[in-house]
């Protein structure tokens, strides 16, 4: 049982596309993404997204492959500078929950689930990567249990 963070996938540009979905790029990085993440056996039970639309896009090639059994929404509250303190309320390992939206909302949540404070980075996250928070054995600690990025470097 975890909860999976996602950073949307690389978008074009504002002049290309006013909506700023995902560029040909993006799609392939969270195809590979999610297509690693299925072969793990990663399961995840249902998928939030902020509504906008490379955020839209990630969610549904990863539900494509990951077949969330909830289903995919979009949520309030998962916009770029949205309270990451309110949302982490709403959230439990129990839900295998996996969170798609944008930085620094994605960057901050890790932080303030791990250490508490949302403006220690513990993490730098990549477009159309997936970073899995889980419980420390036998506590209610959060920990980074493993992430999936498209580039290592």
């Amino acid at each position: 049982m975890a909860v999976f963070l996602v950073q949307h996938g690389k978008n074009l540009p504002k002049d290309k596309d006013p909506e700023k979905g995902l560029s040909p790029e993006g799609q392939s990085d969270v195809k590979r993404i999610a297509e690693v993440a299925h072969g793990y056996g990663v399961t995840v039970k249902k998928m939030l997204h902020s509504g906008k639309k490379r955020a839209r896009q990630t969610t549904e090639i990863m539900a494509e492959h990951l077949r969330p059994a909830e289903g995919a929404a979009a949520a309030e509250g998962l916009g770029a500078t949205d309270d990451v303190a309110a949302f982490a309320k709403k959230i439990s390992v129990k839900d295998d929950v996996m969170l798609v939206g944008h930085l620094p909302f994605m960057e901050k949540m890790a932080a303030y689930l791990v250490t508490g404070d949302p403006d220690r980075p513990i993490f730098k996250f990549q477009n159309g990567g997936i970073v899995c928070l889980d419980h420390y054995p036998d506590t209610s600690d959060w920990v980074i249990k493993w992430a999936l990025m498209p580039q290592v470097q």
